[in-house]
């Protein structure tokens, strides 16, 4: 009868605590099964996850089969283990657990965040990610983005970064990487640039390209546009050059000439009527932005989450 008694009196102190503990506690899924989810939803292999985690292939399939039986979902959606929806909500939330027991009280930033440092070119920044980071932080409020400024094409950073945006031809011997954004160029200037310089016939003629002056810029050389339209010419070695797409755009609102213009990158430009298109036609840049990280860097969740996240805002 005292142990009886006893057992109600903890039951009664703690009915706070201890019991809803015990109560969720059975209904949590082990931490094996929770890295073999997280594991084969990075690598989509079950053979490359049982070889991170050091067990065979088969083990890690029945450990997502029991989680799966025991959380009652489907978390891959395909045999090319693509996931499900509730998978893909599933993940974040695994994601989140693993990053908090990962944390070393009284290191790294404050407290319940983790830090993330990404390097990112100066136009790409503010014309195609700034403007969804928001989405980004209601999505992570704990992960603190720190940005830093890279020199296009040369990928240099004042610091080191945890994931690099790159802007060439690709690809990196040195880095890991995921192709992000390509985009087409076509022919702009300013309203009163064509009103001084006349007609430019769509800028497709070597007489139209000879009578205007063109703004040079070594990220989109206009080797590109001479030689989609048969143009015979050299690129060229005078006149006025910019290394950041975002002066050289400034710099054809201010009339120095024609310049060519990424077209996703460079829409607030055209969308706002500071510069006009030349031509109808576009043309692939042989430069293209992709996102570089050394091996091992996705092992870490908050990277491996906002390479997920800018791959799909993006898309």
């Amino acid at each position: 009868m005292s142990g009886t008694s006893t057992l109600i009196h903890v039951s009664r102190g703690f009915s706070r605590g201890v019991i809803p503990f015990i109560m969720a506690n059975s209904r949590i899924p082990s931490i094996q099964g929770l890295l073999a989810f997280e594991t084969l939803a990075r690598l989509r292999s079950v053979s490359n996850a049982g070889e991170e985690l050091s067990v065979t292939p088969s083990a890690v399939s029945h450990r997502i089969r029991q989680l799966e039986s025991q959380l009652g979902i489907k978390l891959f959606a395909r045999g090319d283990f693509s996931l499900s929806t509730e998978g893909a909500a599933y993940l974040n939330r695994v994601r989140e657990a693993l990053a908090v027991l990962q944390q070393i009280p009284s290191r790294g930033s404050a407290a319940g965040t983790t830090r993330l440092r990404v390097a990112v070119t100066p136009t790409f920044s503010r014309q195609m990610l700034l403007p969804r980071l928001a989405l980004f932080r209601h999505a992570y409020p704990e992960i603190e983005l720190v940005l830093q400024v890279t020199i296009p094409m040369l990928n240099v950073t004042a610091e080191e970064a945890d994931i690099e945006l790159r802007f060439g031809t690709g690809p990196y011997v040195d880095r890991e990487s995921l192709h992000l954004s390509s985009d087409e160029v076509t022919p702009v200037c300013s309203p009163e640039y064509l009103n001084e310089a006349g007609p430019l016939d769509e800028f497709a003629t070597l007489d139209a390209v000879s009578r205007a002056r063109l703004i040079r810029c070594p990220l989109e050389p206009w080797r590109t546009w001479f030689s989609a339209n048969g143009i015979t010419l050299d690129e060229p070695s005078g006149g006025s050059q910019f290394n950041d797409i975002g002066l050289v755009l400034d710099a054809a609102v201010a009339g120095f000439g024609v310049t060519l213009m990424r077209l996703r990158l460079g829409a607030a430009w055209l969308d706002s009527g500071r510069l006009i298109r030349l031509s109808p036609r576009s043309v692939p840049s042989p430069h293209h932005y992709f996102l570089c990280w050394k091996p091992g860097t996705l092992d870490r969740w908050e990277c491996a989450a906002f390479v997920e996240w800018l791959k799909h805002a993006l898309a």
